[in-house]
């Protein structure tokens, strides 16, 4: 299976989701536990909660499992929330804590670099050539790096997440207005939303987001109850609530979008 699927579009906006896929080789299926095997803190069907929302978008999903390597932590394994809980490039454990490999069958610094060239590595090299692609077009891109998450886990947060998770690196990796108005909507809207908080971008919206280089970076963390009809097993969209929280969305992607052209303009 290729890492990722890709769907070219013409406006300057890329949307990327690095934890929707469950493909899991079955030399490492082998490995996993129950809880491993169950997959649990996969993107549930986010990718869907944007479907056919901002016409002309660029589109990457990446088709692996978060715990064969995830798409969205450092390469060199870097936490980006030091002093935090955390999960790692190639976890161990999952969003509660618990292992995810029988005893003993954890990946060695070989087989992780293994992971890091068969997948991680192509994922983020498709991301670059649609940014510089799309560069070329307009002069400047948008990445949109979209994510969700179950709103408690004592592990890594304390209480319920917010609904809606701005994340822009302290505002390092967009334009001080994308920001603001992409907040703005957020906090107006009927969701509880938060900037910067627990989960203020992963090493893609850090990576990438250069605004001095006409690269601007936004990820939005979104809790699962605003668009699941539950958070465990079985996972299946809320088609009322995707209808309450699409529009939402839209406006802050068109927000992105209008800000980013409007300093563009020749």
């Amino acid at each position: 299976m290729e890492p990722f699927t890709l769907t070219k579009g013409d406006s300057p906006l890329i949307l990327a989701f690095p934890h929707v896929g469950t493909f899991v080789p079955a030399d490492i299926a082998g490995r996993l536990n129950e809880r491993g095997m169950a997959l649990v803190d996969t993107d549930w069907f986010i990718d869907e909660v944007y479907a056919d929302l901002m016409p002309g978008a660029t589109t990457i999903r990446a088709t692996f499992s978060r715990y064969v390597i995830d798409a969205n932590r450092d390469p060199e394994g870097v936490s980006l929330y030091p002093g935090q809980n955390t999960t790692t490039l190639c976890p161990t454990i999952d969003f509660e804590g618990q292992p995810i490999y029988h005893e003993g069958q954890a990946p060695t610094p070989g087989e992780i670099e293994a992971r890091r060239i068969a997948f991680h590595a192509p994922y983020h090299a498709a991301i670059r050539d649609e940014i510089a692609r799309i560069k070329a077009k307009h002069g400047y891109a948008v990445l949109y790096d979209g994510h969700s998450i179950r709103s408690e886990l004592p592990f890594l947060f304390e209480g319920t997440l917010p609904a809606l998770n701005l994340g822009t690196n302290g505002g390092a990796t967009v334009l001080s207005d994308m920001e603001k108005r992409a907040f703005d909507i957020a906090r107006d809207s009927a969701f509880e939303s938060v900037l910067n908080g627990r989960f203020k971008g992963g090493w893609t919206t850090r990576h990438y987001g250069q605004p001095d280089q006409n690269v601007y970076a936004f990820q939005m963390e979104i809790a699962q109850s605003a668009y699941l009809k539950t958070e465990q097993a079985p996972w299946a969209l809320d088609v009322e609530k995707c209808a309450r929280l699409r529009p939402t969305l839209k406006l802050i992607l068109d927000a992105l979008l209008d800000e980013a052209a409007r300093v563009h303009v020749a």
